[in-house]
């Protein structure tokens, strides 16, 4: 890491991150969505696939925010799903240590995006915020309309 004149390491870019996912059935068709902000500057992402669950869509929603960023950062990924959070925050250390096993010996459902997940995030400084969803929270309904827009139109990653 670079230092500054006067020896310091730079600080950390701050990016505040809301997600969402979305699925029309559960499974069915589905979409995420991502608005990135630091500071003034904006990105707004989205994508879907035409027969998904909601949770793998949450899922995707931070994989795709945090492949966004070029560079190390702090996160504060904002999230309507507590299946997200409390997997990052509480769940995976036993996971991991258990094989990717539930506490009652069951295959982690979503294995192959929570491995994506815990990669991507080591290389940040993450901390998780829970909002309640629909509820007003204007990054969140804007997630939830890009998690929308990837539903309609699920051909992949678009970028704004």
């Amino acid at each position: 890491m670079a230092e500054s004149r006067d020896g310091a390491a730079p600080a950390l870019p701050r990016v505040d991150a809301w997600t969402d996912g979305a699925c029309k059935g559960n499974p069915g068709p589905g979409g995420w969505g991502v608005l990135l902000r630091q500071g003034p500057h904006e990105k707004t992402l989205y994508g879907g696939e035409p027969d998904t669950t909601n949770n793998r869509m949450e899922l995707m929603a931070v994989i795709q925010a945090l492949r966004a960023l070029k560079r190390r950062c702090i996160v504060t990924v904002h999230t309507d799903s507590s299946y997200v959070q409390k997997g990052m925050t509480e769940w995976l250390p036993n996971w991991k240590r258990r094989d990717w096993r539930t506490a009652d010996k069951k295959p982690v459902k979503n294995a192959d995006l929570w491995r994506t997940l815990d990669e991507l995030a080591a290389g940040h400084e993450l901390h998780w915020r829970w909002v309640k969803g629909h509820a007003g929270d204007p990054g969140n309904e804007r997630a939830d309309a890009l998690a929308n827009l990837g539903v309609e139109d699920p051909q992949g990653v678009r970028v704004s």
